[in-house]
């Protein structure tokens, strides 16, 4: 998957490559591209002749123009041979009819380096790597997609903020069950899959992406930081020591099907099937919306008082007993969750 992303990378709008692949397809010409080459390759490599000139979109679509394929190195700085016939193990298994398809994805699959072939009569670009095919798409039609998707991030975005302060409110004052924690975790999560299906779309889209990639920074900063605080937040007490990162690998595994079941989303983090039953932050969401405080007095905080309520309960001189927090930023704690605690409660109920 990361050298598909790699590949995809590229050959994304406003590269090199991509420049002198457009130019083969409006000349008609088709062509066969191998992006790398080792002894492997070139054990397969017959004819044509050495090169070793500077990568130019030009001379890319120039030598396309011979029948062979081009050989450029790694980094798509050079092309080190052209018009060489490939000649892959023809027992590699591909579904591809073509000539040219078919040598492309025996080459990928033999080698492991990536393999772009250009069809003349369809007039598509293909990009083999490993086993995968991957059809590039020109940037209307990928933006398309991406624009519905992100308009079903917005959706999900004012979603999960709505059940995200209500959890808060809950928490204040106690009455949080596991259905209610269930809900925040799947409208993480789904928030996060949506949004890296629109990360592949600005991979694609190259220097064409800029915009929606601004968009999708905008809706999705934090997300990543209260999945880890919910599932750290309710964690139960056996699973503690192995951190929140095995919980959230649970959350991530769970099929679309199971996502929208609060039950299959409670047992992933480890908080049972019994939905209505009552459950106690540790405190870590409401710490984190306090302003200036570290990591590591967060922590301290939680361990010494073990659950929100008893942390909202607790005076100045109770906070100041946890090592380094000191008069001012015991003050500024109590100061920071009482704040917390009211705008919670009036959002929820004005």
């Amino acid at each position: 998957m990361l050298r598909l992303r790699a590949t995809l990378s590229a050959i994304a709008p406003g590269t090199a490559l991509r420049d002198g692949l457009e130019r083969i397809l409006r000349g008609r010409t088709g062509a066969l591209i191998v992006l790398g080459s080792d002894r492997l390759v070139d054990s397969i490599c017959t004819g044509g002749f050495t090169l070793d000139v500077p990568f130019t979109a030009t001379g890319l679509r120039e030598l396309a123009k011979m029948d062979g394929a081009i050989i450029i190195d790694r980094d798509i700085t050079k092309i080190t041979r052209a018009a060489v016939h490939l000649m892959p193990d023809p027992s590699i298994h591909t579904d591809e009819t073509g000539t040219r398809h078919r040598t492309a994805d025996r080459v990928a699959r033999q080698t492991g380096i990536p393999v772009i072939s250009v069809s003349q009569s369809m007039q598509i670009i293909a990009a083999y790597v490993g086993e995968s095919r991957h059809v590039i798409e020109g940037s209307a039609q990928i933006l398309s997609r991406a624009n519905q998707a992100l308009a079903t991030l917005e959706r999900y975005k004012l979603r999960l903020d709505e059940v995200s302060a209500t959890l808060s409110a809950l928490e204040i004052e106690d009455l949080v069950t596991v259905r209610d924690v269930a809900v925040v975790a799947q409208r993480l999560e789904m928030v996060t899959r949506i949004a890296s299906e629109i990360e592949d779309y600005v991979l694609e889209l190259g220097t064409d992406g800029r915009l929606l990639s601004l968009q999708l920074e905008e809706l999705v900063t934090g997300v990543d930081q209260e999945r880890e605080l919910v599932v750290r937040d309710y964690l139960p007490s056996g699973r503690r020591s192995k951190g929140p990162e095995a919980t959230l690998a649970r959350i991530e595994a769970l099929s679309a099907t199971d996502l929208v079941d609060p039950a299959a989303a409670s047992r992933a983090l480890g908080l049972g099937d019994h939905l209505d039953g009552a459950v106690a932050p540790r405190g870590y969401r409401l710490l984190a919306k306090v302003p200036r405080l570290p990591p590591a007095v967060v922590e301290r905080l939680v361990d010494h008082f073990d659950t929100l309520q008893k942390l909202l309960s607790a005076g100045v001189d109770d906070l100041q007993a946890v090592e380094g927090v000191g008069e001012l930023r015991a003050r500024s704690v109590r100061e920071g969750l009482s704040r917390l605690a009211e705008s919670s409660i009036l959002e929820r109920y004005v």
